[in-house]
C-alpha cells in the first residue's frame, strides 16, 4: 500500500475507511491527501464517511478541520454548528468551531467554545492545538502552554509538530514556527510540506530557502495542495535529508 508515515493524529480517521470496507488503497490515498495538503479530496472523503454513518462524530470534526485548512471559516462554522446539533458536547467539534470563530475575529465566542472543549475533558493534541490557535488570535502568551501540551500528548509525532508550526506560521510567529517545524523535519524529512513551511519561516529574514521553491511540474501533478498563507496550489519542495 506504499511506504508512508501514518501519524498518530490521523489513525482514527483511517478507521472510518476500514469501517466502510474501502480497503488499503483508499486508506493510503486518504492519508496521503492530508499529508500533502490536499484538503479538498480529504474533505470529500470525510463527506463519504458521513454518508455511510452520519453518527460518526470524528468525521464531522474532520470535515470542519479540512474547511479551516482551506480558509473557509464561515463554512467551517456552519458545519460545526450542524454537527453540534447532533453532538453538543463533542470536544473536538467545540474546539474546531472555536478555531473558525477565532480566525473570523469573533474572539470572545471563540474562547468560550475553547473553554467548553476543555471542560468536556477533551485531552487530545487537536484540542490543545485549537486552544493555542484561539489564544494566538487573542494575542495571549498562554498559547505557548497549549502547544507544549499538544506535543507532550503525541511525543515523536511529526504530524502534530507540523500542525503546531503551521498555526504559529499563520499568525506570523516565524521563529517559534521554525523551531517546531525543524523538529518535525528531524522526525520526517521526506514530507515536502514540512520543508516548504520551514522555508516560509525564513522569508522575514531573507534567508535563502535552499530547500523550498515552486515548480510548475508540482502544480500540475498536485493541484489540491495548499500553502500556509494561501489556499492556492502550486508550491513544491525539494528536500535533501542529509542537509
Amino acid at each position: 500500500a506504499g511506504s508512508f508515515v501514518v501519524p498518530v493524529a490521523i489513525l482514527a480517521e483511517i478507521s472510518h475507511f476500514i469501517e466502510r470496507g474501502l480497503g488499503p488503497k483508499a486508506v493510503s490515498a486518504f492519508v496521503r491527501d492530508i499529508e500533502r495538503g490536499a484538503y479538498e479530496p480529504a474533505l470529500r472523503c470525510y463527506s463519504k464517511v458521513l454518508e455511510f454513518n452520519p453518527q460518526n462524530v470524528s468525521a464531522w470534526a474532520g470535515q470542519v478541520r479540512m474547511l479551516i485548512e482551506l480558509h473557509e471559516y464561515r463554512e467551517a462554522r456552519l458545519w460545526a454548528e450542524k454537527a453540534l446539533e447532533r453532538f453538543p458536547t463533542a470536544p473536538e467539534l467545540l474546539a474546531a468551531k472555536a478555531v473558525a470563530l477565532g480566525r473570523m475575529g469573533e474572539l470572545d465566542e471563540a474562547l468560550a467554545f475553547s473553554d467548553a472543549s476543555i471542560e468536556e475533558r477533551g485531552d487530545t493534541p487537536y484540542i490543545w492545538l485549537a486552544r493555542g490557535d484561539v489564544l494566538l488570535a487573542r494575542q495571549e502568551s498562554r498559547a505557548d502552554y497549549c502547544f507544549d501540551k499538544a506535543v507532550l500528548l503525541a511525543p515523536q509525532d511529526w504530524f502534530v509538530l507540523w500542525l503546531a508550526g503551521r498555526i504559529r506560521l499563520f499568525y506570523e510567529q516565524f521563529a517559534a514556527a521554525a523551531r517546531l517545524l525543524q523538529r518535525a523535519v528531524e522526525l520526517n524529512c521526506s514530507n515536502f510540506l514540512v520543508w516548504l513551511d520551514l522555508g516560509h519561516c525564513q522569508r522575514p529574514w531573507a534567508f535563502p530557502a535552499r530547500h523550498a521553491f515552486p515548480t510548475p511540474a508540482y502544480s500540475r501533478s498536485n493541484p489540491h495542495a495548499v500553502t500556509p498563507g494561501s489556499a492556492s496550489p502550486g508550491w513544491t519542495i525539494w528536500a535533501s535529508c542529509g542537509g
